[in-house]
Order: structure tokens, then C-alpha cells, then sequence
């Protein structure tokens, strides 16, 4: 693939070419140095990246953009549309001090969104970005983007003597995912179902459902069912360990007829201890601040605290006709 440069006014030139599965460990050094500006340390996983570099329905020589500036490489973005008609989803890093590349792959990504969702009514780009980013901040709001909705990454400390596991309300049984492809699916059709008014969320087939989380990888030992009698499965964890920096807890649901006994607490609790047991020391999740079932308030009762927030930013795509 040819690259492309741009000339620029200093003696540096822009050059721009597509992203390739070559290229993670270069996007995931330039992703931490921008994790350490924002949140101040390293957070960004080469699994992650590598796992976005191959995702099965991302066309790299289109919807993706590095750009190199005297020949480092200073920004990077990558556009995928597997959320359903008129919705482009996206990320975009770039390092302090490169407006002009931060622009450029803006410019790119929007071209491209568009070409994604054409005869789309009402299209969207959506991009999330930390809520004081290295980005300038004007440039978003000069090229038509509003924030839609603020997200908090929260942590807690986990202690193997103080994470103790938890009794459960009266009934409820916890079943891991290990062994049974069917109890696979009954996952996917419980977070389908316990997050389906949430903002932002897709409704996947499970196969795409896979895909999109990673699940391939995913260690379904570590995603339980919660059952009660006479009320079948109530609840789903999902949680993750493939994180260097800490465990995360992907999905927290429980039924809308069976919220307020205590579930989504003694789920979370158990996640907890879990972590704790396993050797870890820090577990994480994201919240929508606007949640309406109350899982900020959740998370803050049990001793959660602010990572660091990010917000949603939306662009319409073809407002102008």
C-alpha cells in the first residue's frame, strides 16, 4: 500500500498510510504514551490491539489511518460500522503537539463514515475520548461533533483477607460458563436482555456478538448465571482477566422484574472475591454516569472510585445533505 503525504508548512511532512497486523506493537507504544498523558499510566493492552487489527469485519486498507511525522509515527484512528445501520463507531489517539495529523485522520475517518452509511437517515460517528484529552480541545466542536454522554472508568483496590466470598440471597445459585456452549448463549441472551434500554447499546446475534467482545479468548470461567427458584436465570457477570493493569467486569445485569433484592450487589461482591483469590489487585469497570437503573450509585456503595471519565462524542453525518 502506498503512502501519502501531505507537505505542512514546517520542514516535517505528514504521511499517512493504512494500519496492518505489523503494526500493533508501534499502535499500542503510541496508544500507552498517550494513556500516560490522560490517565498517568499505561493501560493499553498488544492483545487489544491486535484483536482490533483482526477483527473480521474492519477492512484495514480502508478503515483504518497511521500517521508519521519524520517518520514516527504520531497518530493513529480506525473506524468500524458493526452497530447496526447509520451508526459509525471509532477511536482516535494522537500525541501532543500534532494538530495537523489529529485533523488529517479526523478528516479521513469522517470520509469513510459516510461512505459506510450512505442512504442512512439520521448517520452517526461516535467517538469516545478521555474528558481532557491530548486532542485540542476546540477541534471537535469546530468540526460539528457534540458530546452525547459521559462514561466513568472505576476501580477498587481487592485484598484476599478483606474480599471474602459473599453469602447469597435466599435461593440464588451462581453457575460458571466454563463447559456449556449452551449456558454460552443464555449469556448473550441475558446481557441482550438486562441491557437492552442502556444508551448505546447494540442488539448482536450471538456469532457477532463474539466477535465484537472478543469473546473467542474470553475465559467463560470467569462469566457466571444467576438463578433463583421458581424464577430461572435472573442475572449474568461477565469479567475478564486478560488485562495487565487490572481485572475488568465487562456486564453486570440482572432482570428488570428482579432488581432491588440484592443480585447486582452480591454479584458484584463475588466478583470481588473472586479477583482477590486469584491474585489480582485492582478490579475495573465502565458506567454510564446517566444509568437509570442505579449502577453508579451501585459501584460508589461498594467502595468504587474514579478512574479517570470519557466522553461519547456523536457527529452527524449527513446533516448537510
Amino acid at each position: 500500500m502506498t503512502a501519502t503525504p501531505y507537505a505542512r508548512r514546517s520542514r516535517s511532512t505528514l504521511t499517512v498510510r493504512p494500519a496492518g497486523p505489523g503494526d500493533a506493537s508501534d499502535i499500542c507504544a503510541l496508544l500507552n504514551a498517550v494513556d500516560l498523558i490522560e490517565i498517568g499510566r499505561p493501560e493499553s493492552d498488544l492483545a487489544a490491539v491486535e484483536a482490533d487489527l483482526h477483527h473480521p469485519d474492519t477492512d484495514l486498507a480502508k478503515d483504518s489511518w497511521l500517521a508519521f511525522e519524520g517518520g514516527r509515527l504520531v497518530a493513529y484512528a480506525q473506524v468500524w460500522a458493526d452497530s447496526g445501520p447509520g451508526r459509525v463507531d471509532s477511536e482516535h489517539y494522537v500525541l501532543p503537539g500534532h494538530r495537523e495529523a489529529a485533523v488529517r485522520l479526523l478528516e479521513l475517518m469522517e470520509i469513510r463514515a459516510r461512505e459506510l452509511t450512505a442512504g442512512a437517515g439520521n448517520a452517526v460517528l461516535r467517538l469516545q475520548l478521555n474528558v481532557k484529552p491530548v486532542l485540542d480541545a476546540d477541534v471537535l466542536p469546530g468540526r460539528g461533533y457534540r458530546s452525547v454522554r459521559r462514561y466513568q472508568v472505576m476501580t477498587r483496590a481487592l485484598s484476599p483477607a478483606a474480599d471474602l466470598p459473599p453469602a447469597p440471597p435466599g435461593g440464588l445459585v451462581l453457575r460458571d460458563c466454563a463447559a456449556d456452549e449452551a449456558d454460552r448463549r443464555r449469556v448473550h441472551a441475558l446481557v441482550e436482555e438486562t441491557f437492552s434500554a442502556h444508551f448505546g447499546h447494540v442488539h448482536r446475534p450471538y456469532e457477532a456478538w463474539l466477535d465484537h467482545l472478543g469473546a473467542r479468548t474470553l475465559d467463560w470461567s470467569l462469566v457466571w448465571i444467576a438463578s433463583l427458584p421458581g424464577a430461572g436465570d435472573v442475572g449474568v457477570l461477565l469479567t475478564r482477566d486478560d488485562r495487565t493493569s487490572m481485572a475488568w467486569l465487562g456486564h453486570l445485569g440482572v432482570r428488570a422484574d428482579l432488581r432491588g433484592r440484592g443480585i447486582g450487589g452480591f454479584l458484584l461482591r463475588h466478583a470481588f472475591a473472586a479477583y482477590a483469590a486469584r491474585g489480582r489487585d485492582t478490579l475495573g469497570l465502565g458506567v454510564d454516569t446517566r444509568n437509570a437503573t442505579g449502577a453508579l450509585a451501585l459501584y460508589e456503595a461498594h467502595g468504587m472510585t474514579l478512574h479517570y471519565a470519557v466522553d461519547t462524542w456523536e457527529l452527524s453525518l449527513h446533516s448537510g445533505g
